[in-house]
């Protein structure tokens, strides 16, 4: 039992999760220990079912039905049943040693039963539990083979009406839903078990369409039915390596279930899983029917998708440049792809010249993927071409004119040795901007950003007197100031935090202390402490009923 202990655990599910599980040891019960496994019930958001495996193939592992642990990560809740079972660890030899004891029990029981005991038994455990009488009915219907039994109950497994409120299945009774629907995909793949892959083929086929249907009427939050349809395209994929049907016609159809919309992506089946039950004959007619759809419609999003995965598949680079060439995007995005493509193909010219046309054939330089100007600025500066790389970053600065791509273009600039001469054109432009009170993303001039960015601070203060700013490039401003300019950030710092004295809640009194720490250091600059501990004892008497915001001040220091 070396591996299972609180490294291992750790290990597995990284510290953030493990010391979240910690939280979570009064949250376990129900621990059932076996042979080589734990399973319990952890409640969290909702009630979940965990399982540590304790010596499997890989070591410890586990499995909690919680939407985390549901995309296979090792949760909390797996790691409080962990930490749970490791605070009995000298019992847990004991426990596991009792649990293979009443195994092997019951199995020295059960072979020493006649064969009469033994149907008695089973009619008996038939009649208390429905689902088991549901499992052995489609057994049934599978081994002697009656297709329509076994369609039939297929049908009533994936019908949501049991579990539907007005026609729809909310998300308390949606994992019911999905384990019923589960037992519909463990019979398909039954029939495919006991020489029956050729039914279970067009009753898989069918299913899916089932499926899909039912989704539209699911509350399926936590992906419970994506898994039903991965396991559902599954034993399709098996019944077909088992069945061998006629290249053409699965071609045929799997054309038209990756173009369909039968399912909507609930199944993900990849044509190309099937490369080696299709053939040689069937993949050309997969490709076939898969050009002529996408000649028929290039624009579309599964045609095109198809093709690209087809070519990819064939190593023809040529035709997923097609399949992109064929549908470019105004912003340049798909002749960034085209050019990621040709640098994989090492064909390095073409890709560059794909990028330069993707700028080249912007109707709109401001809207061009912010990607393709970081790529063509790239290959540019790689190339020794600096003087290119400052052009198109000052292009795309004079368009989109922001913090970023003054950032950007004074980067290239330094580079090339040229940054003075276009810092000057490039603050022209935003004191024009700011003189016509355009704003920033966050409510002042973008002039002001930059200045501060560049840490001009003189010219950034006399910009946001000239132009106006937002709060927060004042705060920002103020805090740059205050070693050289401590009266000037004082007034800004007394002037936000007035507001939120008049104002409450936590993240209100976070601000506020940290404006009185920095309105208590310019006073230190100043030498006017006096003031400040005026100020402050005015401002604490004024305060004094937020226990919260006194509690902060105190721990800051700024007490009296």
């Amino acid at each position: 039992m070396e591996e299972f202990s609180e490294s291992a655990l750790r290990a597995l599910s990284g510290s953030r999760s493990f010391e979240r599980g910690r939280g979570y040891l009064e949250a376990v019960s129900g621990v059932e220990v076996g042979d080589g496994w734990v399973t319990a019930s952890v409640h969290g958001t909702d009630r979940y079912q965990v399982e540590l495996t304790l010596d499997g193939p890989g070591g410890l592992a586990g499995a909690c039905d919680c939407p985390y642990g549901m995309e296979g990560n090792f949760c909390k809740h797996l790691v409080a049943l962990g930490l749970t079972v490791l605070a009995q660890r000298e019992s847990l030899p004991r426990q596991r040693k009792a649990a293979r004891d009443r195994a092997q029990g019951l199995d020295a029981w059960l072979s020493g039963l006649t064969k009469d005991e033994l149907l008695a038994l089973v009619r008996e455990q038939v009649g208390e539990d429905r689902r088991l009488r549901r499992r052995l009915e489609l057994r049934a219907a599978s081994a002697r083979g009656d297709l329509a039994a076994v369609r039939a109950r297929v049908r009533d497994l994936l019908d949501i009406s049991p579990f539907a409120q007005y026609g729809y299945v909310a998300y308390a009774d949606a994992r019911a839903y999905a384990d019923q629907a589960g037992q519909a995909v463990a019979a398909i793949g039954a029939l495919t078990g006991c020489g029956r892959a050729d039914d279970a083929i067009p009753l898989a086929r069918e299913s899916m369409k089932l499926l899909a249907d039912a989704v539209e009427n699911v509350d399926d939050s936590d992906g419970w039915l994506g898994q039903v349809g991965s396991d559902l395209a599954h034993a399709h994929l098996e019944a077909c390596r088992a069945a061998h049907p006629d290249p053409e016609e699965l071609a045929r159809w799997l054309v038209g279930h990756a173009l369909g919309d039968v399912d909507d992506g609930l199944t993900d089946i990849d044509p190309l899983d099937y490369e080696e039950i299709l053939g040689e004959e069937g993949m050309a007619v997969l490709r076939k029917l898969a050009v002529e759809a996408w000649r028929g419609n290039r624009r579309g999003w599964a045609e095109k998708y198809l093709m690209e995965r087809l070519a990819k598949a064939g190593d023809d680079i040529d035709a997923v440049i097609a399949v992109h060439a064929a549908d470019l995007s105004p912003n340049g995005h798909t002749h960034l792809v085209i050019a990621r493509e040709l640098d994989s193909a090492r064909r390095l010219d073409e890709a560059l010249g794909w990028a330069e046309r993707g700028i080249r054939d912007a109707r709109d330089l401001s809207a061009v993927d912010h990607a393709l100007v970081d790529y063509l600025c790239d290959r540019y500066t790689q190339a020794d071409r600096l003087t290119d790389a400052v052009a198109l970053r000052r292009d795309y600065f004079a368009a989109r004119r922001t913090l970023l791509t003054y950032q950007q273009l004074r980067a290239a600039a330094r580079v090339a040795d040229c940054w003075p001469a276009e810092r000057e054109g490039a603050l022209a432009l935003l004191r024009a901007d700011a003189g016509r009170r355009q704003q920033g993303p966050y409510g002042g001039p973008v002039l002001i950003d930059a200045l501060l960015d560049d840490k001009d601070t003189d010219a950034a203060w006399q910009a946001a007197i000239d132009a106006g700013a937002h709060d927060q490039q004042w705060l920002t401003l103020a805090d740059q100031a205050r070693p050289t300019r401590p009266a000037d950030a004082l007034r800004v710092y007394l002037r936000l935090a007035e507001p939120l004295t008049k104002q409450t809640g936590n993240a209100i009194y976070e601000q506020l202390t940290s404006l009185l720490l920095s309105i208590r250091d310019c006073h230190r600059r100043l030498g006017t402490q006096d003031e400040f501990t005026t100020y402050l004892t005015a401002l604490r008497a004024g305060q004094k009923r937020k226990r919260n915001l006194m509690r902060m001040l105190d721990q800051h220091g700024l007490c009296l």
